[in-house]
């Protein structure tokens, strides 16, 4: 594990260690609904009776408020561990993904690359979380991150949060559901970098994230490509894209539909199994579950343009059947895939 820790000249010490944060008391927590660009100047512990923030702080997370750092980074994911310190299973990089940070009043949804990872220590390393913690915040503050918050997250908040949160970022989420939740962001002028981490006094977990615009990789392939490719293999995968943790199509997918719905009125003795497939994200009773509706989503959407149903059956595997490795972001974007079979 030691090979995937990348450490910087200047910051290597400090990074991964995010993982890792004393559990804050009381008074810690009161003192994370501060406003959220407001640095932490001090490791001494806030007083009970910090000042409430106002009802316009509370309403939302602004990143405008938070200056601009040029500070001198590396590559991706920018922080490593310190000596003594490693992730505890492989870490996980996603080249696009979505993760909710939490802002002391609510969630922050991001959207981009992450990386994670459970923290542990090596061999004849004792666990100790205020080593960890000194070395983060000392790195971030040198970078010009600023504490967003350090608190608990009250369940009412965390259960809104879906499995392809809960279970689909299991390596950096952390004990969210006991222990306090440190998030810290550092903007750029080209992006924002997000590090969310969270700990217990025998391991932690971290999620850094940097925001960066989506770009549509999924092809559309048109009536004549499908009927080509069905004619000499049987089947021809889609990418058709759902809301997260939804069978609700998105509606940039909908051309991708209308090609379905093209291909079978060219073509009237035609019949199809709508096939769903899911990556490996997650429980896997519920990516059978999704991909049923997700695949019965579709049948939905091509009967509503006039094509008899009875033409059509729709059918989910989950994740038993992937096409590519689960261990990359590429590769699970393939697995989430609809096929159509020639019946």
């Amino acid at each position: 594990m030691k090979s995937i820790v990348r450490f910087l000249p200047v910051f290597a010490l400090a990074t991964l260690l995010a993982a890792c944060q004393k559990p804050a008391p009381p008074a810690a927590e009161a003192a994370a609904t501060a406003p959220a660009a407001t640095p932490a100047t001090s490791d001494a512990e806030p007083a009970a009776d910090a000042a409430t923030p106002t009802e316009a702080a509370i309403a939302s997370f602004d990143i405008e408020s938070v200056p601009v750092s040029d500070a001198a980074l590396g590559e991706f994911p920018y922080f490593s561990l310190p000596a003594g310190y490693e992730p505890m299973n492989r870490p996980v990089e996603m080249d696009y993904a979505r993760f909710p940070f939490w802002t002391g009043q609510g969630f922050e949804w991001v959207e981009g690359r992450s990386y994670e990872a459970s923290i542990d220590t090596a061999d004849g390393k004792t666990w100790s979380e205020f080593e960890l913690r000194k070395n983060l915040e000392t790195l971030l503050d040198s970078v010009g991150a600023v504490k967003v918050a350090s608190s608990r997250i009250p369940k009412e908040q965390y259960d809104t949060l879906k499995e392809d949160v809960t279970q689909g970022h299991i390596e950096g989420i952390g004990d969210i559901y006991n222990e306090p939740a440190t998030v810290y962001v550092i903007r750029r002028a080209d992006r924002n970098i997000w590090v969310h981490f969270v700990t217990n006094s025998a391991m932690g977990n971290w999620l850094i994230m940097e925001t960066k615009p989506f770009e549509a990789s999924a092809k559309l392939i048109d009536a004549g490509a499908m009927k080509k490719r069905l004619d000499e293999t049987g089947k021809v995968a889609l990418q058709v894209n759902f809301a997260t943790d939804s069978t609700r199509i998105e509606p940039a997918s909908r051309p991708q539909v209308d090609q379905v719905v093209q291909l079978l009125s060219d073509d009237p003795v035609l019949r199809l199994s709508i096939d769903g497939h899911t990556d490996n994200t997650g429980d896997a009773r519920h990516n059978q579950t999704l991909s049923e509706g997700r695949a019965q989503s579709v049948v939905d959407a091509i009967a509503a343009r006039d094509i008899d149903a009875a033409r059509l059956q729709a059918h989910g595997y989950g994740d038993s059947r992937p096409v590519a490795d689960n261990g990359t972001e590429a590769g699970r974007a393939q697995n989430r895939r609809v096929e159509l079979v020639k019946l």
